[in-house]
């Protein structure tokens, strides 16, 4: 789709600003795999947070599991107690709200967080659960056929990619 034009840099800018108005001394960033932990290790160097930020994986709690079985998505590392923290979890972006579902089970297996927060890069409507952002730097429409994901050249770079399934 030619037409949509998302600069991921300037994003991420909005995002850092949103992350920093939400966040607070306690705030522990949780990033879901593979493009929230990118945006959430990054946030945590830009903001000056003390410790590393966790990854989230959402690969054992969710509703497909069945069908897609293990992904290579990585595994959860949450290195703060989960009980009574101030959770901030970061994705690139935001569709049906299954994952972060699944997410929260995760996060939850783990303990019990005083509050979970959502902040996102970008939102694309289309939800099948009753799921919203605290914070999203954009918000676009996609049709049904098309997937928005955020990739990373190596110098650490943000990009987007849409594909057409």
């Amino acid at each position: 789709m030619s037409a949509l034009a998302l600069n991921a840099e300037a994003l991420y800018q909005e995002l850092l600003a949103g992350v920093r108005r939400m966040s607070h001394a306690n705030t522990r960033l949780v990033g879901i795999t593979s493009g929230g932990a990118w945006l959430a290790e990054r946030l945590q160097r830009d903001l000056g947070l003390a410790g590393e930020p966790g990854q989230v994986s959402s690969t054992m709690h969710r509703d497909d599991y069945a069908q897609r079985g293990l992904s290579s998505g990585g595994q959860t590392l949450l290195p703060f107690e989960v009980d009574g923290a101030d959770i901030l979890v970061l994705d690139d972006v935001l569709y049906t709200g299954r994952t972060l579902r699944a997410v929260l089970n995760e996060i939850f297996d783990y303990g019990r967080p005083r509050q979970v927060q959502l902040a996102v890069l970008v939102d694309r409507g289309g939800r099948q659960l009753p799921v919203q952002a605290d914070f999203a730097a954009a918000r676009v429409s996609l049709p049904d056929t098309q997937t928005l994901s955020l990739a990373r050249d190596e110098a650490g770079a943000f990009s987007f990619q849409v594909q057409t399934r």
